[in-house]
């Protein structure tokens, strides 16, 4: 079993070789369509909002106390571990591997939940010009079509991806260029100034605003595939930041300060026709067209984020081994056909629903990865950091305040459906890692035989999770994830001590 293990990873390591790393570009465009995409689905902030002022100042505040945070934490941690798996690894690290592995698990879910999205939304567009797509008994097999093909593409390699994704940010913002310059003769300030309290959805508001601005650290679950992921990823999240806040708030100035349309109106979708009223039919289709190609980017950047984590986790040990089995195009082909089957059975409920859902999974796993943060800096000071956020832990622990506050705001306003829902994910989280100890224990299932290590090859404190093994032992369940199960509890604390001898 070990053999073969070792065998496997020999062959992903050579697949993974031949293909090329991510660069700064393709990275930048990654990251915005983990995030963004543009701003398709953000109309449902000026229905929530009562109107254009409190979606506009949500997207000129929200940015300040949730965007830039989570990217500083997600710069540091992700240059710190430097591999596949992301905040499962940053977890892991400060809590142990049960918390790695229930983080893993909800990111995993939401980020499922978030890739069903995007079929759906694509049909919204395509509704107002094509009303047979309201009908459910063509909704479904187009639902299912969009899925089979977008899956295909992510089959084809990282890179295609990469080099794809920024080509369709391009071609997706391009129109909204072109709109805002159409609106300049049209726009009357006063309009942004428009709001009924009275109306104001908070929980669809808050909802929409988060979902809008989140999942900076997704791309941290690919860092293995970055070339020189330590001086990329900084760099990358910092042009994204700017590409997501600009490409919300060009197209809502222009599309509310040139219209008087009434705040119910704006709902997913509704840009095409601020298009077409502003532009034309012409400039409406070919709104539907970018949204098309956008939805195309923000599917492919989101399954290869749940792709490759669910990679990392096997490669750590907290998966079976054929989650890490990769295709000849160095892609994980178990990982995404998985992630796939999940956007398939949920992409049948519709985008508030599953927009709520899949923000109290998120809204979880993210309040895990600020303690791990400032965990970190407590518990491991030393810690090879290529990008540290420049303050002490006192200052670190004061940015995460406001983004956790937002986050338990947000998951205060869900519903009782959607506590119902979450809770029921959270027990089957906790009722697999059991499962999977066991599997491993009794030899039922192949698992990878390697070790993860940290950022540096030279150091041991540069490897906090083996450091980890080292300092508590004693902890049954760490070193059956960590280390192969087949060894005996005697034999693992031989060959970490070995292990670390020869890195000394």
């Amino acid at each position: 079993m070990g053999e073969e293990g070792l065998v496997g990873d020999t062959e992903n390591t050579e697949n993974s070789k031949t293909n090329p790393k991510l660069t700064l570009l393709p990275l930048i465009a990654l990251i915005f369509y983990e995030v963004s995409g543009g701003p398709f689905g953000v109309e449902d902030s000026v229905r929530a909002g009562g109107g254009p002022l409190l979606s506009l100042l949500g997207f000129l505040i929200f940015p300040i106390f949730w965007s830039i945070p989570e990217a500083l934490v997600t710069a540091e941690l992700a240059t710190s571990f430097p591999e596949n798996g992301g905040y499962v690894i940053w977890i892991s690290s400060a809590f142990g591997p049960f918390w790695g592995f229930q983080e893993g698990f909800w990111k995993w879910f939401s980020g499922v939940m978030d890739n069903a999205l995007y079929p759906v939304l694509f049909l919204d567009y395509l509704k107002h010009s094509i009303p047979i797509f309201n009908r459910m008994i063509v909704r479904i097999p187009s639902l299912l079509g969009i899925t089979v093909g977008l899956t295909y593409l992510n089959y084809r390699g990282l890179h295609i991806v990469g080099f794809s994704a920024v080509l369709l940010a391009i071609f997706s913002l391009f129109p909204f260029i072109v709109m805002a310059i159409l609106s300049i003769p049209q726009i009357r300030p006063k309009r942004w100034l428009v709001v009924d309290i009275r109306n104001v959805d908070w929980r669809g508001y808050f909802n929409t605003m988060f979902w809008n601005l989140n999942y900076w650290d997704k791309a941290s679950t690919l860092a293995g595939e970055i070339k020189d992921p330590c001086r990329t990823f900084p760099k990358a999240l910092l042009g994204a930041v700017v590409l997501v806040v600009c490409s919300y708030l060009i197209p809502l100035l222009a599309g509310t300060g040139a219209l008087t349309s009434d705040p119910s109106e704006w709902s997913d979708g509704y840009f095409a026709e601020v298009g077409m009223l502003i532009g034309g039919f012409w400039l409406k289709w070919w709104i539907q067209a970018a949204s098309a190609m956008s939805n195309l980017g923000l599917f492919e950047a989101e399954m290869s984020g749940d792709a490759f984590q669910l990679l990392g986790m096997s490669e750590m040990g907290m998966l079976p081994a054929i989650f890490a089995s990769r295709s000849k195009y160095g892609t994980p082909t178990i990982s995404i056909l998985c992630s796939a089957t999940g956007v398939i059975f949920l992409s049948w409920m519709s985008f508030q629903e599953i927009l709520e859902f899949l923000n109290f999974l998120y809204s979880i796993g993210m309040l895990l990865e600020f303690a791990a943060f400032i965990t970190l800096r407590i518990k491991k000071p030393d810690l090879d950091r290529p990008y540290k956020v420049p303050l002490h832990t006192f200052g670190a622990t004061m940015l995460c305040l406001p983004p956790a506050f937002l986050l338990v705001l947000v998951m205060s306003l869900a519903s009782v459906k959607t506590f119902l829902v979450s809770g029921a994910v959270i027990i089957v989280g906790f009722a697999l890692y059991p499962t999977i100890l066991y599997a491993k224990d009794k030899g039922l299932v192949l698992f990878c035989t390697q070790q993860l290590s940290g950022p540096s090859d030279n150091d041991v404190e540069g490897h906090p999770i083996l450091s980890e093994q080292l300092q508590d032992i004693t902890d049954e369940a760490s070193v059956s994830l960590l280390s192969d199960s087949s060894s005996s509890k005697a034999e693992q604390v031989s060959g970490l001590s070995g292990e670390a001898l020869k890195l000394e």
